[in-house]
């Protein structure tokens, strides 16, 4: 996606949400800035005062237009009857632009919000090209018609995640539109897939009324769509059933807003961000525990596929080194949603997994208070592996107290997703392809 970062906050209790199931209000929104996926300066919306600010501005006004599976088609909907179609007639590259300059001039676009798309566009397109693959051009001028069309729509009516929001795939089908975005910027020559049978075995028990959960690593905003993509050929199942705990950024900025619609959220305020405002940490915190609730509902019901970075967010470069690693775990994080799954009533299984996709849309260095960080978009290869699932009783058999039993079942995550990552990071940035399999990690490529 696009998007988004998967972050988890300890500070709700599992308990309550467990053994309460209420009905929940909208999920509050944070400050709204530019956010996308290219390179571009932090562009802070104009008028707009903060979260309460946007909390009062944001209405929920859900407008979309038809899509079809492969190509993108038009229709008016009532709610978009005073909606500027200027992007979806597009047909060159003077066209996208002056259709920029043509919305800017006319107030329906803030100048920093179009500036930012049009970064966006040069950014995408020079990732696109170096593809090398035919009609590069024309991919490039397809995709950011409608990915315009998409932004200025949401600008126009903006719209409101629930605390769980579902992939909206009609009459626009924002699913199959992250999809075919994220798409030309995946080399496919250049990926693979650890483990593919158990991602087959995780799906049969996701049909038979079972849980899953699957911890990771966490590198872009693209995570949610690699994962679809990579497993597109043989577990389609997966990437349209997956559920992600996301952060309040990717649901709240403008340029990443439409690609997070594609997606089965569950949204939470970032731990990490959780004191940026001191008067709104009361407020953050209310509205994780109505998120963990709806958690619960859908875990009580069965057949539900959770993914969660218990990292808090994005994985960063060594600052002396350059090498990209899998962030630590919050064991609390963890044992949280071991504790959910295992109150829910239904079969539960916890799998981890590992990615490899930062090359894509890197992340900053480090981490950053403000949104409208830089960014950046690149062609490149990507991995996803996942191993066995880590049953709790196996590992902490010798431990002493719950406090040991927590810290060692996160390890016991955090060590096999590293490995996995290990051994992406020598198929992949190191050239060795499906030689670089091990004992407990077989890559494939199903696609081929």
């Amino acid at each position: 996606m696009t998007l988004m970062p998967l972050t988890f906050s300890s500070s709700v209790g599992v308990a309550a949400a467990a053994a309460t199931i209420t009905s929940s209000p909208r999920f509050p929104l944070a400050s709204p800035t530019v956010r996308g996926f290219v390179s571009f300066k932090k562009l802070p919306l104009p008028s707009l005062g903060g979260v309460r600010a946007m909390s009062e501005l944001v209405q929920d006004k859900e407008s979309v237009v038809a899509a079809a599976t492969t190509s993108f088609i038009h229709t008016t909907t009532p709610s978009e009857l005073n909606h500027s179609h200027t992007f979806l007639d597009a047909r060159t590259e003077e066209d996208l632009i002056s259709g920029l300059r043509k919305e800017r001039e006319s107030g329906r676009l803030p100048p920093n919000v179009a500036s930012g798309m049009e970064e966006l566009y040069w950014n995408y397109k020079y990732a696109v090209l170096s593809s090398g693959v035919s009609r590069a051009d024309q991919t490039v001028i397809s995709n950011m018609s409608v990915a315009f069309d998409r932004m200025l729509l949401g600008v126009e009516y903006p719209y409101t995640f629930n605390p769980y929001h579902k992939a909206i795939r009609e009459p626009f089908d924002y699913y199959q539109f992250v999809h075919t975005y994220i798409r030309p910027l995946i080399d496919f020559k250049n990926s693979y897939v650890g483990n593919v049978s158990i991602f087959s075995e995780l799906e049969d028990k996701i049909r038979q009324g079972h849980n899953v959960v699957l911890i990771s690593n966490h590198q872009s905003e693209a995570d949610p769509a690699v994962i679809s993509l990579l497993l597109e050929p043989q577990c389609p199942y997966i990437g349209e059933n997956i559920k992600c705990v996301a952060g309040d950024r990717v649901i709240t900025d403008p340029l990443c807003k439409p690609f997070s619609m594609g997606r089965n959220l569950i949204c939470v305020y970032s731990k990490k961000h959780m004191n940026d405002d001191p008067d709104l940490v009361d407020m953050k915190r209310k509205a994780n525990t109505r998120s963990l609730k709806e958690m619960a509902t859908l875990l009580r019901s069965g057949s539900q596929l959770i993914w969660i970075a218990p990292s808090g967010g994005r994985d960063r470069p060594d600052p002396s080194t350059g090498e990209w690693f899998p962030a630590p775990f919050d064991s609390s994080s963890v044992d949280n949603m071991r504790r959910l799954v295992e109150h829910s009533g239904a079969p539960g299984h916890i799998y981890p997994m590992s990615l490899l996709c930062y090359d894509i849309m890197p992340p900053p260095p480090k981490v950053e208070k403000e949104i409208g960080e830089k960014r950046l978009v690149g062609f490149h290869g990507t991995g996803l592996s996942i191993a066995p699932e880590i049953i709790f009783s196996d590992v902490t058999a010798e431990c002493n107290n719950p406090n040991e039993a927590k810290e060692a079942y996160s390890q016991a995550m955090y060590k096999s997703v590293n490995e996995q990552y290990k051994t992406l990071n020598s198929a992949i940035n190191q050239g060795r392809g499906i030689e670089a399999s091990t004992s407990t990690v077989s890559l494939s490529q199903p696609w081929n």
